[in-house]
């Protein structure tokens, strides 16, 4: 059931200043991860100065709510452990949260429910280096209870989720379905009327959500109003294997999908009761090929499974290796960011769920049905601000998540990229913008009207081509692309060096011409090219492109600088003016060694004197900054003390409990709020350390 208290409740996040009563391990971050495996299967808990799972519903990464409870009765007292759920006509306690924890797959919460621990694991696994499960549009719950008073107590678990997970608009006709198996109950959702290729709020409008348990003993089903189904449990400790069959509005009785599980009599841990939650759609998304033809692509997941009771009952059966493998992944990213900093692991543990939950993994077809393993192309969601569909400048930040994680993601980014311009169809010199306006719609640019961005993206498709390039050996793209690689330097040497009027990929500042970090880019690219060049074996260009680029470097050193002396200025001639030199990063990562160290040094003594309370501003046009730029900067700091400084303040940001959005990466220096972006996967860039 809603009501106006569900809305107050989530609208009090922004306004409430009170410390969280749990151990929060690393800290409280505006936003939980809990689900988030695509940009339809995302799901967060909202936090501002701290909500309990108990105390809010979950929320797709836009704020709408996706209902999702919990309860636990113990003793024949019932207790809720996730939602906000209100039952008129039962009875309940609210378990009280103990402590919370995130990992870059995990967040786990345990809460006491009178004399029972509940432990709630939500795993969303990384998997980057194995195609099929990357692609596997699911996560786990798992609830585990355990005596806290060394008697005997006797327990069942309830959960469900509602038909909101599958529109963006509640007023839709959803239908559903359960499929009982030997080894596993699965409920189907969809909307009764399905637009392919369409969003609402930014939900899909097509697909299915599934929300399955294993087929144990004492599971019980039910499907139904919110408040009956939920009442049911509450007051009898099991469900009635029922299914409601009046299809209807998902706002109209709120259905739901319920399991229970009675575990009996416990003392010690319980073995987890295991709920898979997922989002299928087929195809996911429509690709333009040659000739303005539209080729629909399927998640990977496919070439190994053949319906989603398959996919679902290996997936289920998988949980303890999933999360052994999970575990290891944590592990090991936590130990190489823990040599920077504690924060620094921190932020990034936060980060890679969020970067990969945004791209999908998808295969084309043969002509006979079957799936082409080998034409690979990976699509990711500009998510929160344009919605585009492979955003080169949301990719480039999102970058060092994918070199760190298996650069083949990042190969395949490119990919469609490449693929779509080498058609012939993008009609201008530089490298296109995106493949879509409107995910999952890759339906291209052809009239060339594209968010013009000219210097940015040609700057950055040489250089991530080429970094894949020298991080994997494998020169087979720069080999396939050449001729384009090649058009976009011949562009960039024409307009990098003093830009024309035009956006960088900080859009939202604005239009500026001669800027100094846009030079930087472009200058980078050519140098990229002549090291492409070299790898494919055209040396003479190699060393006509080496030659341009160190020609710039010389003359922009001149143009960049301050009248003092002691900083870049952000426009060539407003010495009054600066801004984060974040595109240096890419001479470091591409070992270059194209800029003179002096202009790394006085950068970083510049910025330790302009930090405002929450970080370095973007630029002197406001005070506002970018997460990701920050993290970038302070890979280029001579000083450690300064590199800290950048980190430090993005992880002070992450914490400071003014944002109940998903990790966010632009907000204001001098008071840490946000400015709007959220859930974007531009924080892989926090990985750029």
């Amino acid at each position: 059931m809603r009501g106006l208290l569900d809305v107050v409740y989530v609208l009090s996040f922004f306004v409430t200043t009170n410390a969280v009563s749990w151990a929060a391990t690393p800290f409280n971050p505006p936003a939980f991860p809990l689900a988030v495996r695509t940009p339809y299967l995302s799901a967060w808990l909202p936090q501002g100065s701290g909500a309990a799972l108990n105390d809010a519903w979950a929320t797709f990464w836009t704020g709408q709510i996706v209902g999702w409870a919990g309860f636990i009765n113990v003793d024949g007292k019932s207790f809720s452990f996730l939602g906000s759920p209100s039952v008129p006509g039962a009875t309940f306690s609210k378990s009280i949260q103990k402590g919370s924890t995130f990992t870059s797959t995990q967040s786990i919460f345990v809460l006491s429910a009178g004399p029972v621990d509940v432990t709630v694991t939500f795993l969303s696994p990384v998997e980057p280096t194995d195609f099929v499960k990357q692609s596997i549009p699911f996560a786990y719950m798992a609830v585990s209870a355990v005596s806290n008073d060394g008697a005997s107590h006797s327990v069942q678990i309830y959960s469900d989720i509602s038909a909101e997970w599958v529109s963006g608009d509640n007023s839709l006709t959803a239908d559903w379905n359960t499929t009982v198996s030997s080894d596993v109950i699965t409920h189907q959702i969809q909307l009764q009327n399905q637009v392919p290729f369409t969003e609402i709020n930014d939900h899909t409008q097509y697909g299915s959500a599934f929300y399955s348990l294993s087929n144990g003993a004492n599971t019980t089903f039910e499907t139904g109003a919110d408040v009956a189904v939920r009442a049911q449990f509450i007051n009898n400790g099991k469900l009635a294997n029922s299914q409601d069959t009046h299809f209807r509005a998902i706002s109209n009785n709120w259905p739901v999908f319920a399991f229970s599980r009675d575990l009996g009599s416990i003392t010690s841990t319980t073995s987890p009761v295991v709920f898979s939650v997922g989002h299928i759609r087929d195809p996911v998304v429509q690709y333009i090929i040659a000739n303005t033809q539209m080729q629909p692509r399927s998640l990977y997941f496919w070439s190994q499974f053949s319906s989603p009771i398959s996919v679902i009952s290996s997936f289920l059966s998988d949980y303890e290796n999933a999360l052994s493998r999970a575990d290891i992944f944590d592990s090991q990213v936590a130990c190489d960011a823990t040599k920077i900093s504690a924060d620094y692991a921190s932020v990034v543990a936060l980060s890679i769920r969020q970067v990969l939950g945004a791209t999908e993994i998808t295969l084309s077809k043969y002509s006979n049905g079957t799936y082409n393993t080998d034409d690979v192309i990976v699509f990711m969601k500009e998510i929160s601000s344009d919605g585009n569909v492979n955003t080169v400048d949301v990719i480039f930040p999102a970058w060092p998540a994918l070199l760190y994680t298996n650069p083949t993601l990042g190969k395949y980014l490119l990919e469609g990229l490449f693929r779509y311009q080498a058609t012939g169809q993008y009609p201008n010199k530089w490298s296109v913008h995106d493949l879509g306006s409107n995910y999952p719609n890759a339906t291209g640019h052809n009239d060339g009207n594209d968010e013009p961005m000219p210097v940015e993206e040609s700057g950055n498709m040489v250089i991530m081509a080429l970094s894949y390039a020298q991080k994997t050996g494998d020169i087979s793209q720069l080999q396939q692309y050449q001729a384009l690689l090649d058009q976009w330097t011949q562009f960039l040497i024409t307009d990098s060096l003093i830009p024309a009027n035009q956006i960088s990929t900080d859009d939202f500042a604005g239009a500026l011409a001669n800027q100094t970090n846009l030079a930087i880019k472009g200058i980078v690219g050519i140098k990229a090219m002549s090291q492409v060049a070299q790898l494919v074996g055209n040396p003479s260009q190699s060393a006509n492109y080496s030659s341009i680029a160190n020609k710039y470097v010389s003359e922009w050193q001149t143009l960049s600088a301050s009248s003092s002396g002691k900083h870049l200025t952000l426009a060539y001639g407003n010495s009054s003016s600066w801004g984060l030199s974040y595109n240096l990063l890419a001479d470091k990562l591409l070992k270059l060694n194209l800029f003179p160290t002096s202009v790394y040094q006085m950068q970083t003594a510049w910025y330790k004197t302009v930090a405002e309370p929450f970080g370095v501003p973007l630029d002197t046009r406001h005070t506002y900054t970018k997460s990701d730029w920050e993290i970038w900067t302070s890979g280029i700091m001579t000083d450690t003390t300064v590199r800290d400084l950048f980190i430090s303040s993005v992880k002070k940001w992450a914490s400071d409990g003014l944002s109940s959005a998903p990790f966010g990466d632009w907000y204001e220096t001098t008071d840490g709020q946000p400015e709007g972006f959220r859930a974007r996967p531009v924080v892989g860039g926090h990985l750029g350390e």
